[in-house]
């Protein structure tokens, strides 16, 4: 038997934990912006997927907090940039500490203790323990529903060179975190390949 459950009759919170339950693994951009004043922002989120490929367009969707808007979307809003570092095994600590709420002054990379790398097309830094960082400039901004769907275009990729197979980066040598419901996250399982008929 299965449930039906009205998304009417949730409140936030549990709207919220019903959505990032069902759509799982998510993958976790872990994203670095930089203030109109100049202050570094760092974040993880994983309502986040690539939509384009070429022209190269990644989505990312910023919901706000009980206080107002978050600084990720305050800052895209306003300079037009940012910059998607991929999240590893060897920074889920940092990124978790990223994901507190913090006021706009306190910089989430100073925090965690990471490596700043300045980028080469956005004024955001990169982060230097992802294998995989892409520079982006916002293409379009939507609000939806307190909301805001961010759509960047790829400036600039970063990947480790021995993370590249076949024109692509290989899974197994990336190794990516993603995002599970509640506080659970996942590494990679089985991979396995299906081809699609020809």
């Amino acid at each position: 038997m299965a449930l039906e459950i009205d998304p009417d009759h949730l409140d936030r919170r549990a709207a919220y934990k019903l959505m990032i339950s069902v759509i799982v693994p998510r993958p976790i951009a872990f994203v670095s912006t930089i203030s109109a004043e100049g202050r570094t922002n760092l974040a993880p989120f994983s309502f986040f997927n690539g939509v384009s490929s070429r022209p190269p367009i990644v989505m990312l969707a910023v919901g706000g907090r009980k206080t107002g808007r978050k600084d990720t979307w305050n800052n895209i809003e306003a300079t037009g940039e940012f910059v998607v570092n991929a999240v590893v095994p060897e920074i889920v600590d940092a990124m978790v500490v990223a994901s507190g709420d913090y006021p706009p002054e306190v910089d989430e990379i100073n925090l965690t203790r990471l490596t700043r790398v300045p980028s080469r097309r956005v004024k955001p830094p990169r982060i230097g323990e992802s294998p995989v960082q892409m520079e982006c400039r916002l293409e379009k901004l939507v609000e939806v529903a307190g909301t805001a769907l961010i759509l960047g275009r790829v400036l600039l990729y970063h990947v480790r060179d021995d993370l590249m197979e076949g024109g692509g980066v290989d899974p197994s040598r990336l190794r990516p975190i993603a995002r599970l419901g509640g506080e659970l996250y996942s590494r990679l399982g089985e991979i396995f390949e299906k081809p699609r008929p020809r």
